[in-house]
């Protein structure tokens, strides 16, 4: 068998893209040598895995940053991040993260890739986040993002009329022209984003959207793409958006999006856990003002289900 494939079926607890980093960085030795991906082995070959820092690159700091934990046990940790946190350390902002939050409030993160984090929320962008605290949650968690199976529904308030329920499947990429933007580009990667009308308001509808992929800035992209921008996202914006609607973008700091319900197979019992985050006042206070206004679609369940 090739020995990346034996690799898989041995230590089912790491992602095959795991063991093939480290494979290429040599810390993999069969039979005391570096092997090749796809050397074949034949059984009864000596296995060894050592795993060296870098260091080139000084590890996170644990930070003691308050965090909203909805969900905590042995193997996850599920939080509801506020807007105006970034959830990995990068460019511009090497601490005051969630990361180092997550590092501070268990130090067993210390010991997996990204303190556990699996995906990520925009730093503008509130609600659901599930951590992974050992390896094998995290290749589960992993896997089931690959497979489509974690929901992750968000709550979306974007401009104009959107006229009924529907998908945007199209592909992201980074825009050639602005580095820190996303665009849909046919160069891009697949992303498809779900989509059902809550309530419909003057300028402005209620959206409840759904994520099968997970791509950069991906609901903000697409609904952009189909000309309802979301509210008070100061990066993807129409025409239209700016100048008609200026009013009702300036009653909110950040684009209007939050992670509100998240439900996945929980990595040690298999059992379907769902959570869900209740709207941030800052949304919610523009989604009264909106409800006090005379609009065009009365309240209904759906909306009412989710705030």
């Amino acid at each position: 068998m090739r020995v990346d494939r034996a690799l898989a079926r041995m230590f089912p607890e790491h992602s095959r893209s795991r063991l093939a980093r480290w494979l290429r960085a040599g810390e993999i030795r069969v039979a005391g040598r570096s092997p090749e991906p796809d050397q074949k082995v034949w059984g009864g070959e000596t296995v060894e895995l050592r795993l060296r820092a870098d260091a080139r690159a000084a590890p996170p700091a644990a930070e003691c940053i308050a965090l909203e934990v909805i969900h905590e046990d042995d193997w996850v940790l599920v939080v509801n991040k506020p807007a105006g946190l970034v959830v990995h350390p990068g460019s511009g902002n090497w601490s005051g993260t969630m990361l180092n939050a997550l590092l501070h409030h268990a130090a067993c993160l210390a010991a997996v890739p990204r303190a556990g984090i699996v995906h990520r929320l925009d730093k503008d962008t509130s609600g659901l986040l599930v951590v992974a605290k050992t390896l094998a949650a995290q290749t589960s968690l992993v896997r089931q993002l690959q497979a489509r199976s974690v929901l992750r529904g968000y709550l979306a308030l974007a401009y104009g009329r959107v006229a009924s329920d529907g998908s945007i499947e199209a592909p992201i990429g980074r825009d050639p022209r602005v580095r820190t933007r996303m665009g849909v580009l046919a160069s891009g990667k697949p992303a498809l984003t779900r989509y059902r009308v809550l309530r419909r308001f003057e300028g402005a509808t209620l959206l409840e959207c759904r994520l099968a992929t997970g791509r950069t800035h991906q609901i903000r992209v697409h609904l952009h793409s189909i000309g309802h921008p979301l509210v008070g996202d100061p990066v993807y914006r129409t025409a239209h958006s700016a100048a008609s609607r200026a009013d009702l973008g300036r009653m909110i700091r950040r684009q209007c999006l939050h992670a509100a319900r998240l439900a996945f197979e929980h990595p040690q019992s298999g059992e379907r856990c769902g959570f869900e985050a209740p709207v941030p006042q800052d949304m919610r206070s523009l989604l009264d003002s909106l409800r006090a206004a005379p609009g065009p679609t009365p309240p209904d369940a759906q909306e009412a289900a989710w705030i």
